[in-house]
Order: structure tokens, then C-alpha cells, then sequence
């Protein structure tokens, strides 16, 4: 509760120091002596609207899409000595993070993969594939699901989503000020709005959503190293180095639809900016100078 009432004061204060540069350096009425006549306050308000309810919604919806999208068995009772063991590892470890018990799930592919997801803390699913569990120890799945505890302890499927929240707020606001600036500056539309808006809003929304994309990436990675130092504490240091180690062996894991990919475990300098996480090989190296 408390991270999304920071998330809606942030989300205020900088729509409020945004409507305040506007009248400080005179934008609105630049945009208004050019016949731009859009109300920026609304917009802004209507942005962040937007932004803020479809994350909420994919946040919302984030275990049944995951269920849904990947084919996951939640493990209701468990029928084999597998089953009973995933069980038994994330309990004790939940218990270890102070969270409530996640839904345990398996999905079937033959990469070696696992996600978490879910509204919050105490209502999260944490599910690994057929992949994982026949390539792997169970040293290392042990380490993959302290992993994935941690991101879950971490409140990462939130803070990911009032991030994102947040950067799609900005990015319609100046998607649509930058069409409407067009259609009535360049194309002299007069009413309503003309073809010019809607093509340039959208081209737009696709640019300013792929630099975004970039903080939003960058952020993803940072969380990774904290996943990664949470897992070596739930499960040992050695046990999280050897299941990177393990993941480095194997091939690349297919990637995880949509959100989930921010969430999984897989791993030329601009396609870096894109990536939801860091080398392997930073992973590792990363846990062993930590002390």
C-alpha cells in the first residue's frame, strides 16, 4: 500500500511540476499564438489516466494472463515427490522472506526457465518449467526459486508496473501534444482533428515508447542483481553462482510473453539498452565479489 501511495504522490508532483514549467517558460501560450489550442492541465490528467489504469489492469490480471499464457498446473495437491518438494522449498522460503505462500505452478517446455508474478506480496505465483527441472540440481532450482521469492519479496511485479504506469502517462501526453501540434501548425486543421493527428499520435506513442523502454529495461536489470543477491541469501551464494552457471550452459530460454519477460531468468551495445537482463556472466560475477 504504501509503494503505491508513493507511486500516485510521485505521479502527481510531476504532473504538477510539468503544468508549472508549461506557465513558467510560456508553452501554452506559444502553443495557443500557433492556434494550438489544447488544454494541457486536462491533458495531463487524462494521461496519467490512461498510463496508470492500464497498468493497474495488467497488474491486475497478471497471474491469470501467466496461467493462461504459458500453460502453467498450479500444484494444488501435490501428486509426486516433485511436486511435493517445489512445495515445500517455496513455503520454507516465503516463510525465510516474511511473504505469504505463493501458488506454486510448472509449465511445460524444454528450456529451463521460471517466473514470478502477481499482484502483491501475499498473492504472488511462482512457476519453473519441465526444462528447469530436468536440467538442473536440486541445489540449483532451489537457488532459481529463491530467485524468484526475491522478486517477489521485492515487490518487483508492482514497483515494474506504477514504473510503468508512469512512463506510459508521459508518453501519450507528448504523443498527443506533438500530434495535435502538427495537424494544427503544419496541416492547418481548424476543427476537430485531421488523418495528420491520429498518424503522427501513433508514430509517436511507437518512438516515445521505445526510448522509455530503455529506463524501463534499465531498471529491469538493476532489479535482476537484487533477485540474484536475494536467491544466494534464501539459498547460498554457491547455489545461485552454480544455477547461473547452469543457465549458461544451457541454450537461450524461449522468451516469456509481454510483462513476464521482466520476470523470468534468462539472460551490440544498443540491443544491450534493450535487454530486461544483465549478462550472465555480470550475474555471476557480480555474486562473488559480494561478501
Amino acid at each position: 500500500m504504501m509503494r503505491i501511495l508513493l507511486f500516485l504522490a510521485t505521479n502527481a508532483a510531476i504532473l504538477v511540476v510539468i503544468s508549472v514549467i508549461f506557465n513558467i517558460f510560456g508553452l501554452s501560450g506559444v502553443l495557443d499564438a500557433q492556434g494550438v489550442d489544447l488544454n494541457l492541465n486536462a491533458l495531463l490528467l487524462m494521461s496519467a489516466i490512461i498510463g496508470v489504469t492500464g497498468s493497474a489492469i495488467s497488474l491486475a490480471i497478471s497471474k491469470w494472463s501467466a496461467k493462461s499464457a504459458m500453460g502453467v498446473h498450479v500444484i494444488e495437491h501435490p501428486q509426486n515427490q516433485t511436486e511435493k518438494w517445489l512445495v515445500d522449498v517455496v513455503a520454507r522460503q516465503a516463510r525465510a522472506a516474511g511473504i505469504g505462500m505463493p501458488e506454486v505452478g510448472i509449465f511445460q517446455t524444454p528450456d529451463p526457465n521460471a517466473f514470478a508474478t502477481g499482484m502483491n506480496k501475499n498473492n504472488a505465483l511462482v512457476a519453473v518449467s519441465t526444462g528447469l527441472l530436468q536440467s538442473m540440481s536440486a541445489e540449483e532450482v532451489e537457488a532459481v526459486l529463491g530467485h524468484e521469492i526475491s522478486h517477489v519479496a521485492n515487490g518487483d511485479m508492482v514497483t515494474m508496473a506504477l514504473m510503468q504506469g508512469v512512463v506510459n502517462t508521459f508518453v501519450y501526453f507528448f504523443a498527443t501534444v506533438i500530434g495535435h501540434t502538427v495537424d494544427r501548425v503544419v496541416f492547418k486543421t481548424e476543427r476537430g482533428y485531421g488523418p495528420a493527428y491520429y498518424i503522427t499520435q501513433i508514430v509517436m506513442q511507437i518512438v516515445l515508447s521505445m526510448l522509455a523502454s530503455m529506463l524501463v529495461m534499465w531498471f529491469s536489470r538493476y532489479r535482476e542483481y537484487r533477485a540474484d543477491a536475494g536467491g544466494a541469501k534464501l539459498a547460498g551464494r554457491d547455489k545461485m553462482i552454480n544455477a547461473l552457471r547452469a543457465l549458461q550452459r544451457a541454450h537461450e530460454p524461449e522468451e516469456l510473453p509481454g510483462q513476464l519477460a521482466a520476470f523470468g531468468i534468462h539472460g551490440s551495445r544498443m540491443h544491450r539498452l534493450f535487454m530486461s537482463h544483465p549478462p550472465l556472466e555480470e550475474r555471476i560475477a557480480a555474486l562473488q565479489n559480494s561478501r
